[in-house]
């Protein structure tokens, strides 16, 4: 990207207390607790569930949106975290100079690891009236202290439920009852334009509520979360203002603000990111009731249908999901899914993107009998599929959309098995790799790079250099289709001739 995308953790306060070695030893004990997706609390209440209100005139506001705004505000809180770090504390001038340093030796120019306390500030909504906080897992992360400080003035310690890293959402609870509380909006009923409002504390200032459109919806491909489906608005959302709510004009949470594109200014610049409600409602309910969060699974690895893949794969329209890869023993190869099968919809509903057939299975419980709408060989097919469980180690990252153009500038060999231990490839992969690329040239212009092991032209397997050859004259000045082995993953690229 070539913006920089900021999460909104920004240490708003940073506090350096030099701690004994003992206490740092201490609070190692204590991170233990901290790990993982362990339940350290957990509620009796049930969050309220708003229904779907009627359309609201903006004649009715004629003084301001104080009416929506008063009842939201004592539901958002302020969260201070704090957690232990060493660093290395170097001693100042003259110590670190060589001279000194030569007749008195280092232990004058460093001293050693020290223990110093971070401190960062965030927002969180209270979901239930018996303590549960929904809040982002980069607002508390690693911390060893969670604090809640409440509209009216009450301070609570938090207890860590439970956190998803891979969708950045944390629930806490603390000790208390018949808190106020936001009642959960329905985030798809949302529509570009509709009005919200933005609640945090931003910069730790205090409790502050800024107003703007929804944007976009579903927004992904940002690189900050695993999972991504961002609601995209202009509203001003600043560092502290993570985890605060984004509402609706009926006062309903819609969102969990989340992050900020900042374009190197490092604050707000009218594009904010909240993560849709229904989608941290799914994942808080996992962590309530589980203490983690369970993901379907096909174990497949998918890119996004560009027109050039389309035309390639003969499809009429630029949208599904493109299978670059099946792993062995999973769901997708026992259903009998291919490479080169594009997904177009599951259960009768129609995929647009790799984007959202991944949120769609990750949040479709493992067991579960999904029905594929599958095109492959120029024809559509319908393919049941029963879901497994996400592996941790099935987090790995396929190559997306990466690559194509003429293959002028391309270098080749056979890969031999030096090489096939170098790149790490399974016993028997076919194909050469790539030995360089042209910067300049097309295939260097869309991510084709060195080490790359081309394993298809145009459909058509290659096992050497020669037959890689006859493959791409038989191209001429067309197109050409490449099946591309990148750390045992394969994908499509589609090499436009120039």
């Amino acid at each position: 990207m070539q913006e920089n995308v900021m999460k909104i953790r920004r240490w708003a306060a940073t506090v350096v207390v030099l701690v004994a070695l003992a206490t740092g030893g201490i609070l190692s004990q204590g991170l233990k607790g901290w790990t993982g997706h362990s339940v350290l609390g957990a509620s009796k209440a049930a969050p309220t569930i708003a229904t779907e209100g009627t359309p609201i005139t903006l004649g009715n506001f004629a003084n301001g949106f104080s009416s929506v705004l008063k009842p939201a505000l004592p539901a958002v809180v302020n969260i201070r975290s704090s957690k232990v770090v060493k660093t290395q504390i170097h001693g100042g001038l003259p110590f670190n100079d060589p001279f000194f340093r030569q007749f008195f030796g280092d232990q004058f120019g460093q001293r050693g690891p020290q223990a110093q306390r971070e401190q960062s500030l965030g927002s969180g909504v209270i979901i239930t009236t018996d303590g549960t906080v929904l809040t982002n897992n980069h607002v508390i992360e690693g911390a060893t202290d969670i604090k809640v400080f409440l509209n009216d003035k009450r301070e609570f310690k938090a207890t860590l439920v439970g956190t998803d890293p891979k969708t950045d959402v944390a629930v806490l609870k603390i000790d208390a009852n018949n808190l106020p509380t936001l009642p959960l909006g329905n985030s798809s009923s949302l529509q570009v334009g509709d009005l919200i409002f933005a609640i945090g504390d931003p910069f730790g200032i205090g409790e502050t509520a800024t107003m703007g459109i929804v944007s976009a919806k579903g927004r992904g491909g940002l690189g900050i979360e695993n999972y991504e489906d961002f609601i995209q608005t202009d509203a001003a959302i600043n560092p502290g203002n993570s985890g605060g709510a984004m509402i609706d004009l009926h006062g309903n949470l819609v969102g969990i603000n989340t992050a900020i594109l900042t374009g190197g200014s490092g604050g707000n610049q009218g594009v904010g990111f909240a993560i849709p409600i229904n989608l941290a409602r799914n994942v808080m309910d996992q962590i309530r009731s589980h203490g983690k969060v369970v993901r379907g699974y096909m174990g497949v690895y998918i890119q996004d249908v560009t027109p050039e893949i389309a035309k390639q794969f003969h499809l009429s329209e630029t949208r599904g999901a493109l299978i670059g890869d099946v792993s062995a023993d999973t769901p997708g190869a026992r259903a009998g899914l291919k490479r080169g099968d594009v997904i177009l919809a599951v259960n009768g509903q129609e995929i647009s993107g790799a984007n959202e057939l991944r949120l769609q299975i990750s949040q479709t419980p493992p067991g579960t009998l999904v029905k594929l709408k599958v095109w492959r060989d120029g024809k559509t097919q319908d393919t049941n599929l029963t879901l497994g469980e996400l592996p941790e180690k099935a987090e790995k990252a396929s190559m997306g959309e990466e690559g194509g153009g003429a293959l002028e500038g391309v270098d080749v060999e056979n890969v031999n098995p030096e090489i096939a231990q170098q790149l790490n490839l399974k016993a028997g992969t076919h194909g050469v790799v790539v030995t360089s690329v042209d910067p300049s040239s097309a295939a260097g212009s869309v991510g084709l790079r060195q080490g790359d092991v081309i394993q298809e032209v145009n459909h058509k397997p290659v096992t050497n250099v020669e037959e890689f050859r006859q493959a791409i004259a038989g191209a001429e000045k067309q197109s050409v289709l490449l099946l591309v082995n990148r750390g045992g993953v394969t994908s499509y690229l589609v090499v436009e001739a120039h």
